[in-house]
């Protein structure tokens, strides 16, 4: 299949989706050396049912700014909105980076988590928990433990544990960073089709250029320290896609060169070579 280059084709139902709205937001710690300027002016706008993916240099402040989008923390100055279709209250969830599952829970208590803290009851949780599983390719594992299958498989539980509590936003902080190559391809195209499906919006973290252009409508490269939005970039890809068709197609390179461009001269203005 030939990829369009279809603007139109790009997001999944939109009417589904928060629409995210950062303005004008600094991040600033304090330490015993004085203060630490994480963020500074930070401003982006994630549309409703949008894929949208942020790669920045080791340091930047990425990771905070999701913290703070997921509520987990708090903008030292700005502002930053979540907003849902007609006026209810918007809801997240977040996928971190590594072993977050708890370890003392089988696959499907730890998809069942969420739900039953915001008070379903048992049999209703682990009926979508045995739902989500199966979407995810994990049917038969749901009585497993978390050191028993692979750690491809894990963030597979991860995914489906963010899903559970049905979010409007999904907010993903490097989950396939760990992975080997193989397993992250199977899970990108699965993540996607996931996600064509059910309209969510999507804040995505990553380090890797070509994940940033295989899953995303628009990449957002950000600065080295303080962070904010250097330069934003379109992906003109339609959809769906596949890794190897988006590498074939004649418009890859230029936008990969696009972005590592900028990318590299923040990495090297900012000494991050980890």
């Amino acid at each position: 299949m030939t990829l369009a280059l279809k603007h139109e084709q790009m997001t999944g139902h939109p009417e589904r989706g928060v629409h995210v709205v950062v303005r004008n937001t600094d991040r600033v710690f304090e330490s015993k050396q004085g203060e630490v300027i994480a963020l500074s002016n930070v401003n982006l706008e994630a549309k409703p049912g949008e894929f949208l993916v942020i790669v920045g240099p080791s340091g930047c402040g990425k990771s905070t700014l999701l913290r703070m989008i997921a509520g987990l923390d708090q903008p030292t100055n700005g502002s930053i909105e979540l907003l849902a279709p007609e006026g209810k209250h918007a809801t997240n969830s977040m996928v971190f980076h590594g072993r977050t599952l708890f370890p003392w829970l089988t696959l499907r208590g730890n998809v069942a988590y969420g739900p039953k803290m915001h008070g379903v009851n048992a049999a209703e949780a682990y009926e979508r928990a045995d739902e989500l599983l199966e979407l995810v390719g994990l049917r038969g594992f749901e009585r497993s433990w978390p050191h028993q299958i692979s750690e491809g498989m894990r963030q597979r539980v991860s995914l489906a544990r963010a899903l559970a509590t049905d979010p409007d936003l999904l907010l993903m902080d490097e989950p396939f960073g760990a992975l080997d190559e193989q397993t992250r391809y199977i899970l990108q195209e699965e993540l996607l089709r996931i996600w064509g499906d059910s309209g969510k919006t999507v804040l995505f973290v990553t380090h890797s250029i070509e994940e940033a252009l295989m899953l995303g409508d628009r990449v957002l490269v950000m600065t080295a320290r303080p962070g904010h939005i250097a330069r934003e970039v379109s992906v003109p890809f339609g959809r769906p896609r596949t890794l190897t068709e988006i590498r074939a197609n004649p418009a890859f390179a230029p936008l990969f060169q696009e972005i590592w461009s900028t990318l590299r001269e923040e990495v090297e203005r900012g000494g991050a070579f980890s």
